[in-house]
């Protein structure tokens, strides 16, 4: 786009788009189609729209679009017709993230594209020169720090908002100007399209297996994650918070340290290989970094100032873990120039998000907890641990992501004192329990259900009063329900159900 007139006033957009394509009509595809549907005859010359499988909720939605002008087509040769109609080649793809980059589709558009980029990158261009973008990635934690950050962000006074794969879209938050700092959680297949995404402060959680049916290995997945990292250094103060605790996130650490003149950008580690107690700098001499000080308290360091910032035990979100979310979201902001004081006051202020290890009543005094967004091994993991004082009943099953068990079968062997397996992954979870039933204490139990409300009745008859029923799924919901929302929201209707029938 060089020979292109840019817009002065947005990050980089060109005067003319021309001919776009939107690759799927899920939520980023439609709040995409809404943004360049009005400039349609102006900046953009042709606007096709490949619409995936009929639906009526899609056919309603084509017909909207047509009568604007736009080309609309669904099936399998549904690319190649919308070129035809669009004048045979298109300048810009709009994909969405459920289309994967490796797929028939999406290198049948790249066939007919001068590129094909996400939402995500798009909104970042389309978005005022003037806006600051924190993007935060990872396997787990995402949702938690990016609310997080945002909640630092508002409460020392920022216009802030959480977007991407939390809130809005990126690009109708964009449209909206709804933000002068846009904190984005963006997934692997987000980043996967990116070219020239350059937030501000790119957080790096831990990379762990997980979506290797849509990356095909765990190379692609790891290298699409670090992605976010690729144009930092064109960010003037740019930095780069990353959990070095992490073994495959360390590694990078470590390569970018390695780079003949730096990196370009700053990096501030959180933990070393022993874990988030560990100081980088006295490590390996490391400028910056993020860690849980010997007495629980949070401390960053950054550009030559330590901050100590609060206690662990006054965070209302609980575990390990969220100590780890909670210190990624401080040094985002801090990044971000927001004062340490602020940033203290406002950690102990933000209470656990839905489906995140969120409490939702008791049943004959077992506290009952909602983890649904736990859906892979390595989320439940952290969950196991964050009740070190008692041994949860624990739900696992659902959808099947088929990853390896053995950790959380010897998780569960630590942690809690049942484990009921349920949905289509319950006979493999049960096999791997089974498999591993030498190791078990001798009062652990393992038990079966057919579905989740099975599975919470039998959990139930399990727990007694002061006991923690911990529904953790490590495994997608798709098997009973539509999302992880749709499950974690059966499951606090089932608890309230079960409380006013067997008391609280």
């Amino acid at each position: 786009m060089s020979d292109v007139a840019m817009i002065a006033s947005k990050k980089y957009a060109p005067e003319t788009l021309g001919r776009v394509l939107v690759l799927g009509l899920g939520k980023s595809g439609h709040d995409a189609v809404d943004y360049l549907m009005p400039l349609l005859g102006g900046r953009v010359s042709e606007l096709a729209i490949f619409g995936g499988a009929h639906s009526a909720d899609a056919d309603a939605f084509a017909q909207t679009a047509r009568a604007a002008g736009a080309h609309v087509a669904f099936g399998d040769n549904a690319v190649a017709q919308l070129a035809e109609a669009a004048g045979g080649h298109f300048e810009l793809t709009i994909a969405s993230p459920g289309i994967s980059e490796f797929s028939e589709l999406y290198q049948a558009a790249a066939r007919v594209s001068n590129e094909v980029i996400s939402e995500v990158e798009f909104a970042w261009r389309e978005s005022a020169a003037s806006s600051r973008w924190v993007a935060v990635t990872g396997t787990n934690g995402k949702t938690t720090v990016t609310a997080l950050t945002a909640h630092l962000l508002k409460s020392a006074g920022l216009r802030a908002a959480a977007v991407g794969n939390i809130g809005d879209t990126c690009i109708s938050a964009v449209g909206a100007n709804a933000a002068d700092v846009y904190v984005a959680e963006v997934s692997s297949y987000q980043l996967a399209s990116t070219k020239r995404f350059a937030p501000n402060v790119a957080v790096m959680l831990n990379i762990t297996p997980d979506h290797l049916h849509w990356h095909h290995t765990l190379e692609n997945y790891r290298d699409a994650k670090f992605k976010l990292l690729d144009n930092l250094a064109s960010v003037p103060g740019a930095v780069a918070v990353m959990d070095a605790s992490n073994d495959v996130v360390r590694a990078k650490v470590r390569q970018l340290r390695q780079v003949e003149g730096g990196c370009g950008f700053a990096i501030v580690p959180m933990g070393t290989a022993e874990g988030l107690s560990g100081d980088m700098r006295a490590r390996c001499g490391a400028e910056n970094a993020a860690f849980i000080a010997a007495d629980s308290t949070l401390e960053v360091a950054l550009r030559g100032t330590e901050h100590a910032l609060v206690n662990e035990a006054d965070l209302l979100i609980k575990g390990s873990h969220n100590a780890g979310n909670a210190l990624a979201a401080a040094s985002a902001a801090l990044a971000c120039g927001v004062d340490a004081a602020e940033v203290a006051k406002a950690l102990v202020t933000f209470a656990p998000l839905e489906h995140r290890i969120e409490p939702c009543g008791t049943v004959r005094g077992a506290a009952c907890y909602n983890d649904s967004k736990a859906t892979n091994v390595d989320a439940t993991l952290k969950a196991l641990a964050a009740f070190p004082h008692t041994r949860p009943v624990v739900l696992l099953g659902g959808d099947d992501k088929g990853t390896d068990l053995e950790d959380l079968v010897a998780a569960a062997h630590r942690h809690t004192r049942v484990c009921v397996c349920f949905g289509d992954a319950a006979d493999r979870f049960m096999a791997a329990f089974e498999g591993a039933a030498a190791s078990a204490p001798a009062d652990f139990k393992l038990l079966r259900a057919n579905h989740l409300e099975d599975a919470l009745d039998v959990a139930l008859d399990q727990a007694a009063s002061g006991d923690v029923v911990l529904l953790s799924p490590a495994c997608a919901s798709f098997d009973e329900f539509h999302s992880f929302e749709e499950r974690g929201e059966v499951f606090k209707q089932l608890v309230s159900a079960r409380a006013a029938a067997l008391g609280a």
